[in-house]
């Protein structure tokens, strides 16, 4: 089993910034890939963005330009970095890992979420 264990959610005026963070333990040979999605009320969970091990990266397109994703393989830690957030990025934070940025989300490991509200 792999765990996930996610920080740095919280409230944020429109236009300002925050860093997700994630770090997975346990059966880490099964985790190449990691990443982030996201479920705002009423609606479905969408890609945030993803990376693999060997540092590929998938945006959603609504985060392109505005949100980085990055990974420290020796720590087993995946952050993602927001700025120039709207109110529309307030939603339910999930750390997602797995074998391949195509497979994890069906088949890996989730975290327990983290809020993320933009509001003024």
């Amino acid at each position: 089993q792999v765990q996930l264990a996610e920080s740095g959610g919280g409230l944020v005026q429109p236009g300002g910034s925050l860093r997700l963070s994630c770090a997975a333990s346990g059966s880490i040979s099964r985790v190449n890939a990691m990443g982030w999605y996201r479920q705002a009320p009423g609606k479905q969970r969408e890609l945030v963005a993803a990376i693999s091990s060997g540092g590929s990266t998938k945006y959603g397109q609504s985060v392109k330009g505005r949100f980085t994703i990055s990974r420290d393989n020796a720590k087993n830690t995946v952050y993602l970095q927001m700025n120039s957030l709207k109110p529309e990025d307030t939603a339910v934070y999930y750390c997602n890992a797995g074998a391949s940025i195509a497979t994890m989300f069906l088949n890996g490991y989730w975290g327990l979420g983290t809020q993320v509200t933009v509001s003024s």
